[in-house]
């Protein structure tokens, strides 16, 4: 089986898609899927290291432009799959060739486009729907990382339950688990905390996210707590959430927001690590990965019930609503309460260990054989 995978999607920041498809590419080369790669070139040489055994294709330099990727997409990328002679494409993020001349596995990796339209611009929104009722109707299999998602694709795109494939994602404990103390400390001091306690958050300032609402919650819940409040550390991309500006100006003098941007991946797991809480009050995920990554580190997390969230948190997270009063409730209660957070951090560590790229790559490979499968069936 000879797997084509498109990673030209995948963006330079490495954001949600390039965290999936980075750890994808070593789990299924592991279990001894013959994989070609085409990528930006920007990428060539970070991927061929992931997977060196691998057929690394650089893509044409004019698809680091969006328009053009998509036009390369529907016409370059056939040709190129015909070229390496794949029995299989594999499109990680949404979209495919609609003539692609042989079996396709697309991931879709939320439906909020539909369930959650106004955390979306329209543009966005249109695309995304648009893209999702193509796979269905024309992939031969499609791959979302929870059940969550594949119900609400199936509520609103359609599509037989039998060709969805459940594969969550896993997470990386070379680079997320409990951190040393004294990293804990450098990343501290990089962010100008010292010895001063947080709540952190972990995730691109997009609507989805429900940053206000943690913002405005978080105030609740510490106003009072005078020099012993612990600051609000909103870490990643800034997004495109114009009323985060306005919630962060509102918060009163003498607490402590600070919006460092980007953490350096080696960064990540001291920054979860030493948070008293970390804080993920989101309104909808098709997986909910910075959860799974804070479980991974020992972090005792507050999260929402929302879509896949449950399927990743389990019994090992604390739950809030998804407005500020609850989430400056449920807050409260976790920094109030060293032996809870002790006991989440240690439920969510066994938790996370369950959630492997070893078991994703399985389920993917699944997929795929669902697919050639299904489309030998078609062809007789």
């Amino acid at each position: 089986m000879r797997i084509l995978l498109d990673a030209t999607a995948v963006p330079a920041d490495r954001g949600g898609v390039g965290r999936y498809v980075d750890a994808l590419l070593p789990a299924l080369a592991a279990q001894g899927v013959d994989l070609v790669v085409v990528c930006q070139p920007r990428d060539a040489a970070g991927t061929s290291r992931l997977v060196p055994d691998a057929e690394v294709v650089a893509a044409p330099d004019s698809t680091a432009r969006r328009p053009a990727r998509l036009l390369w997409e529907q016409t370059g990328l056939p040709r190129l799959a015909a070229a390496v002679r794949a029995d299989l494409l594999h499109s990680p993020h949404y979209t495919m060739p609609v003539r692609a001349g042989l079996p396709v596995v697309v991931t879709l990796h939320d439906a909020t486009f539909f369930s959650h339209p106004e955390l979306h611009s329209r543009v966005k929104r249109r695309f995304f729907r648009t893209a999702t009722r193509r796979a269905v109707s024309r992939a031969a299999a499609l791959v979302v990382p929870s059940e969550a998602t594949a119900r609400e694709v199936r509520r609103f795109a359609g599509g037989e339950p039998g060709r969805f494939h459940v594969a969550y994602h896993g997470v990386d404990t070379s680079l997320f688990g409990p951190a040393a103390p004294a990293d804990q400390e450098r990343v501290r001091r990089s962010l100008g905390l010292d010895d001063r306690p947080y709540v952190a958050f972990l995730g691109t300032l997009e609507p989805r996210k429900n940053v206000p609402a943690l913002v405005r919650g978080w105030v609740a819940a510490v106003a009072d707590r005078g020099d012993a409040a612990p600051a609000l550390v909103l870490a990643g991309g800034r997004g495109w959430d114009d009323r985060v500006d306005e919630a962060v100006a509102a918060v009163p003098p003498g607490l402590t927001v600070l919006r460092p941007g980007y953490l350096p991946l080696e960064d990540l797991a001291p920054y979860l690590s030493g948070a008293q809480v970390v804080a993920y009050p989101s309104l909808g995920e098709g997986f909910g990965l910075p959860v799974l990554e804070a479980m991974a580190c020992g972090a005792a997390v507050l999260t929402t019930r929302e879509l896949s969230l449950p399927e990743v948190g389990g019994a090992a997270v604390a739950y809030c609503g998804t407005d500020e009063g609850e989430i400056a409730v449920a807050l409260r209660d976790l920094l109030d309460d060293d032996a809870r957070r002790a006991a989440l951090a240690e439920a969510a560590r066994a938790r996370a260990a369950g959630f492997t790229w070893d078991a994703a790559a399985t389920a993917h490979v699944q997929a795929y054989d669902a697919a050639l499968a299904a489309s030998t069936s078609a062809g007789r």
